[in-house]
């Protein structure tokens, strides 16, 4: 098997930034659900995502390496990894923003590129420069002093860190086509999701608002499916970088939409992290100019 180029592409770079943007609105949409538990929506979200991923998968014509993943032990074992890292990051995320902490949320994406630059060198090799460890520095301190304000780690922001940068990099090193990774992800998943929903019985799983949840299909796939395509073609600090339009739009409607509290220090903190992707991104930037 060729191994695919860890670099850059245009393709790559917009599939990623129109995945980033619909993730920016998600909060506002999984607040018309905050009523259910974090795991029926979870559960609601495989279950209608799978037939919006499968029309385009049969639209696009790219069942065959599907039906062999399925057939596959080891492609089944590496989708049950990045099913179980995206269901848990789906499950943090969707208590956090239905319990009023929408603002961890925007933490976590917030300081996730940072984990996936040091994933990217620890792991895949990729050199930092000075710039970059700087950046990693400050947004370290950063949690540090919520930390230290807060009296406790905030918790669901690591859990988002850890669960979707470890995603990011088994994303990228699945064999299989972006598309067809994704079905093959909500497939594992599904008989779990219909499983739980079968145990709330038909009245719990489907309270009211039976389209909001159907629509849930919608906001799961179309932006999982256009990162998938741009994982494959970015590097894994490029993917990381770019993560910072989606929590910048949902940190500001915690503030400005759902009245979230937004204190000095929480200021300070997210400023010294602002900053950490401002000096990472010039940084970045500046490699980019150099010739190879």
């Amino acid at each position: 098997m060729v191994m695919q180029k860890n670099e850059d592409t245009p393709m790559g770079l917009a599939f990623a930034s129109s995945a980033y943007l619909l993730w920016g609105f998600l909060p506002s949409y999984m607040k018309l659900l905050a009523h259910l538990g974090p795991l029926e929506i979870v559960a609601h979200r495989i279950i209608w995502a799978l037939p919006v991923a499968a029309t385009v998968l049969l639209f696009l014509g790219r069942t065959r390496d599907l039906w062999a993943a399925l057939r596959s032990t080891r492609m089944l074992g590496m989708g049950l990894v990045t099913a179980v890292l995206v269901s848990a990051n789906w499950s943090i995320y969707i208590w956090a923003v239905t319990n009023d902490r929408a603002m961890d949320a925007a933490l976590g994406y917030y300081i996730n590129p940072l984990f996936s630059i040091a994933l990217g060198a620890l792991l895949l090799g990729e050199r930092l420069t000075s710039l970059q460890l700087i950046a990693v520095a400050l947004a370290s301190a950063a949690v540090a002093l919520l930390t230290w304000q807060a009296g406790a780690l905030p918790l669901p922001a690591l859990g988002m860190m850890v669960t979707w940068g470890l995603y990011a990099l088994a994303k990228k090193q699945l064999p299989i086509g972006p598309n067809q990774g994704f079905v093959l992800e909500v497939l594992i998943l599904l008989p779990f999701a219909l499983g739980y929903l079968a145990w709330l019985g038909p009245q719990n799983a489907f309270p009211d608002s039976p389209w909001i949840l159907i629509g849930c299909g919608v906001v799961t796939a179309a932006p999982l499916m256009l990162y998938a395509n741009g994982a494959k073609g970015l590097r894994l600090s490029t993917i990381g970088i770019l993560q910072y339009i989606a929590p910048t739009m949902i940190l500001a409607q915690a503030i400005f939409l759902f009245g979230e509290p937004f204190e000095p220090y929480k200021i300070f903190a997210f400023s010294m992290i602002w900053a950490a992707l401002a000096i990472y991104t010039w940084s970045m930037l500046q490699a980019m100019r150099k010739p190879n």
